[in-house]
């Protein structure tokens, strides 16, 4: 018998309903990992961070807490954010601090448009309709460059700037991630969202960049839109989207429409990948903390479990990967929906049906 594999998770619940669909998600890892017939299994530690932590301590997370899950095979992450905590404080204490102190240059957001979902786009071949967002993750509009009231003009002048930093070889990465990624799909096609009419210096960079890279993917198809333009293209022809690489901001506001227009920000995964693997990635839904549900045991945890499949796959377990991602399929297919989607069940019962139907796709194969 060949020895078990055992990968370390660094599992980190944070606020509101992270820690409902966090725990969802782990009871699906666990039953994954004991069916698997010693082929893998999980370890995981967990970490108290989070808003809760912060009123406690006056820090999101510990002073080493990025050391302390340094050598961790992968993260798992609920949500950041609750009230008599600012947002930016919340933000970038502890989800950012992640993404950048690891270099998770990269996050993946795939827009799926599951089969008994409502429907909210019109569109006559919606079920064929599957794009996925690249997003840079490491610098753009999320860079933390600017300041507050540089002269101390007095009450009802201050002056606050933020500047968005653009590198040649951060632009370079992720262009090119990107089209290694539309290499992998039926449809070989990288669209590249910018602003560069109006901010005519990092992100015509980036158009520039787009440009020379795409020389070395004769192979791929190529498009460029204006960021607003692309808004309306999610709406009006998302068949003609396939990769879509976009900064930090612009690929973070697109992936939220592709979501709605998917059913849900509930059903939206995401990865936050260091794809040298010389750093963990780290795994969450799209939705926040939402703290007006939390505790009702009625949050969807399908974006959560969806999380898990991209991190299945990131760990090399993609027959397990596809195996999951089928079963929540077939769980949407059956009606078996949380409010947000206009059903009736709740957190947990949503979780037993993917556990059953897990057991019903492993039957058929």
């Amino acid at each position: 018998m060949s020895e078990t594999k055992t990968f370390r998770l660094a599992v980190i619940p944070g606020d509101g309903i992270g820690k409902e669909v966090i725990k969802e998600g782990m009871r699906i890892l666990d039953y994954m990992a004991e069916e698997s017939e010693d082929k893998f299994s999980f370890e995981s530690d967990y970490f108290p961070w989070g808003c809760e932590y912060y009123l406690e301590n006056g820090k999101m997370m510990d002073e080493d807490g990025v050391e302390q899950i340094r050598n961790h095979d992968a993260i798992y992450f609920g949500a950041v954010g609750f009230p008599g905590v600012p947002d930016h404080i919340s933000l970038w204490g502890l989800r950012l601090a992640i993404c950048q102190g690891f270099d998770q240059w990269a996050n993946i957001r795939p827009v799926e448009f599951l089969p008994g979902v409502p429907r909210r786009l019109n569109h006559p071949n919606v079920d064929e309709l599957n794009w996925i967002l690249v997003r840079e993750n490491s610098e753009g509009e999320y860079s933390g460059i600017g300041g507050r009231n540089f002269v101390g003009r007095g009450t009802g002048n201050e002056v606050a700037v933020q500047s968005a930093l653009f590198t040649e070889k951060g632009c370079e990465r992720i262009i090119r991630f990107a089209f290694d990624l539309a290499r992998t799909r039926n449809r070989k096609k990288v669209t590249s969202v910018t602003k560069s009419n109006a901010q005519q210096y990092g992100m015509v960079l980036w158009d520039e960049v787009f440009a020379r890279v795409s020389k070395d993917y004769p192979d791929v198809e190529t498009d460029q839109r204006l960021v607003d333009a692309m808004a309306a293209e999610f709406v009006l022809h998302p068949e003609d989207l396939e990769v879509v690489v976009a900064s930090n901001l612009f690929a973070d506001i697109l992936s939220d429409l592709g979501s709605a227009l998917a059913g849900s920000l509930g059903v939206a995964a995401s990865a936050n990948l260091n794809p040298e693997r010389r750093t963990p990635s780290m795994f969450e839904s799209v939705h926040g903390s939402a703290p007006d549900i939390a505790g009702k045991g009625i949050a969807n945890p399908i974006g959560t479990i969806g999380s898990a499949a991209l991190m299945l796959d990131h760990l090399g377990l993609k027959e397990e990967a596809v195996r999951l991602n089928k079963a929540i399929e077939e769980t949407t297919r059956q009606g078996i929906l949380t409010r947000d989607l206009g059903g009736s069940y709740d957190t947990v019962e949503v979780t037993d049906a993917i556990i059953q139907n897990l057991a019903k796709v492993k039957a058929e194969v």
